[in-house]
């Protein structure tokens, strides 16, 4: 027969309310006392009845985590670190990808007001994708991650105004005055094109730069293919700059791939620089520099604020800003 919550209780030497605290991961359990119910539910093969426990609270123990796209490594990390942090707080995880189409926003939506799923994470990156109830009682628990500007949703970001603004000030710091950037809203539209722009602008504004929309490169594909022919089709008409910004990392690796291609060297012709500090990054040719921030404590503060929402879905509305660092490699250190 399948051990209950009584069982596992009866082991560990503790009251079956602990049990389900630990299981559930919202109450705080003493470490030794969380070791031992922990010890307990591994020797006993503890199987949670999610059916059980969703007929009690109404809860069904899954979340949904939405991001634009599964196929770049920034999605692949993000997923591994929610995935991660939501098994240690007794979640089981829907990962959906919506391509930045408000209709897959908009289901999902739909199956956390019908209580299919508990809560969600998204990650939306235009503003008509955000398509919220205009009556507050049907908005479900939500947190969103990203660079979205808005108001009624509990908010997990990276500056990014600021980080782009750091970036190109460093950029700047090594002598160099004629900064491209990859990413630009000349094509795309997106929150974190136009507010990572912004940062760009500013830090030339501040640096006595003139701006010059040509060395704004938009592409569609913010993948090392969209870097590679944004790159390809600039370079084909205008002269190498002095560094290109890519508001990606992997839109950079593209960018390396292209300038490979010409036989320009990095940093010696021009220096290049990412965003978001992926595997793929720091193992490239040379080791780009980028806009780096802690993931694990990114995921955590995003979960920790949808299983409050959950809880209480009347506390005030929280915006948290995750601290960003630039890190220097070789892809600059010559510029």
């Amino acid at each position: 027969m399948r051990a209950t919550v009584k069982d596992v209780a009866a082991l560990a030497g503790v009251s079956p309310k602990t049990v389900s605290n630990v299981i559930n991961g919202v109450v705080f359990v003493r470490p030794e006392t969380k070791e031992r119910v922990e010890a307990a539910l591994v020797e006993l093969d503890y199987v949670p009845n999610l059916s059980a426990r969703g007929l009690r609270n109404g809860r069904s123990g899954v979340i949904a985590l939405a991001l634009p796209d599964l196929a770049t490594a920034y999605s692949a990390e993000m997923a591994h670190h929610f995935v991660e942090g939501a098994h240690d707080r007794g979640w089981g995880v829907q990962i959906e990808e919506t391509g930045g189409k408000p209709e897959r926003e908009a289901e999902l939506l739909s199956r956390a007001r019908a209580r299919m799923i508990d809560g969600l994470v998204l990650n939306p990156i235009v503003s008509d994708e955000l398509a919220l109830p205009d009556d507050e009682s049907q908005v479900p628990p939500a947190v969103l991650i990203g660079e979205v500007e808005q108001n009624r949703l509990d908010q997990v970001r990276v500056d990014p105004d600021q980080a782009a603004y750091d970036m190109t000030t460093t950029l700047i710091g090594h002598g160099l005055r004629r900064i491209a950037v990859v990413g630009s809203p000349v094509t795309s539209n997106t929150f974190t094109a136009r507010l990572r722009t912004s940062g760009y602008r500013r830090a030339l504004a501040d640096a006595g730069i003139p701006h010059d929309p040509i060395l704004e490169i938009g592409c569609d594909g913010w993948e090392p293919r969209g870097g590679a022919e944004a790159v390809r089709a600039f370079l084909d008409r205008e002269r190498v700059p002095d560094a290109f910004f890519c508001f990606t990392d992997s839109l950079a690796i593209g960018v390396l791939s292209e300038l490979w291609r010409r036989g320009v060297q990095v940093p010696q012709g021009v220096s290049v620089a990412g965003f978001d500090d992926v595997a793929d990054g720091r193992f490239a040719t040379p080791p780009l520099t980028t806009v780096s921030f802690d993931k694990h404590a990114f995921t955590d503060a995003a979960l920790d604020h949808l299983s409050e929402r959950i809880t209480d879905r009347s506390r005030p509305i929280t915006v948290t800003n995750i601290p960003h660092r630039i890190i220097e490699r070789e892809s600059t250190r010559n510029g």
